[in-house]
């Protein structure tokens, strides 16, 4: 079953932001800058590309459950964890969230997705596109994955379904 994953205010918001700044100073460097006097332009339009295309590249777009995997589909390749490798799911209280930081990764600019820490989970590895309302996957080698499905109730039922009918017998 695919779970969609759509963005919270705060995303839009940066999404929106980041995009025109980006076209901003894309059109006052080729257009209203005059005569190129060196290839700095190029630089910084190249690296205002790259980044605006690999934030977009690593976003989640939503959220698949099938008899042997979760696979988290971005657009241009796919995250798969087999559930063998993976001991629980649970739908997380806002407030365990509260003071979560980025560590590596992208904070807004279409979702919130990379390494991040707070006390009370330790490290994990996000693929949200909102920054509530959020599953915490166990993996059975202790890493901590969030991932932000519209119906999360639903995703975490599927998912105890899913593990229920496995051989491994890891839930009860």
């Amino acid at each position: 079953m695919t779970y969609k994953a759509s963005w919270d205010t705060l995303t839009k918001i940066v999404t929106v932001g980041v995009t025109i700044l980006y076209l901003g100073i894309l059109v006052n460097l080729f257009i209203f800058n005059g005569e190129p006097t060196n290839g700095s332009r190029y630089i910084i339009g190249a690296i205002l590309f790259l980044t605006y295309f690999i934030t977009y590249a690593f976003r989640p777009i939503d959220y698949v459950i099938n008899p042997e995997k979760l696979i988290i589909r971005r657009p241009f390749d796919k995250v798969a964890i087999d559930f063998k490798q993976i001991a629980s799911a649970e739908i997380l209280d806002d407030e365990r969230l509260k003071w979560t930081f980025r560590t590596f990764g992208v904070g807004g600019l279409f979702g919130f997705y990379g390494k991040f820490y707070n006390s009370r989970i330790g490290s994990m590895t996000w693929y949200a596109t909102r920054r509530k309302r959020a599953v915490l996957i166990i993996t059975t080698g202790g890493k901590n994955i969030i991932v932000t499905p519209d119906e999360a109730a639903s995703f975490v039922n599927q998912f105890r379904t899913v593990m229920h009918n496995d051989s491994f017998g890891r839930w009860n």
